[in-house]
């Protein structure tokens, strides 16, 4: 009887030690997953200013729209 006593405690505690690690990987998956749901706002967010920065640029604003003059790329001190 000793040995099947033996045998259910320590069953028992591996089971205990299992739900405890599945308790500590639900937290984590809750952590990684209030994670991803920060990063993904950020992300919607970088992108709309994005957008909001593009449209303020006016067209032939970007490259190759450049100085008109030589004079104009003169650094204020000279």
């Amino acid at each position: 009887m000793s040995v099947a006593h033996d045998s259910a405690e320590a069953l028992q505690a591996r089971v205990m030690e299992l739900e405890i690690k599945a308790s500590y990987t639900d937290d984590l998956l809750e952590q990684l997953n209030l994670t991803i749901y920060r990063q993904q706002q950020q992300i919607d967010r970088l992108a709309d200013e994005l957008r909001e920065l593009r449209r303020r640029v006016p067209e032939g604003g970007g490259a190759g729209g450049g100085p008109a003059s030589l004079r104009d790329e003169l650094p204020p001190h000279y």
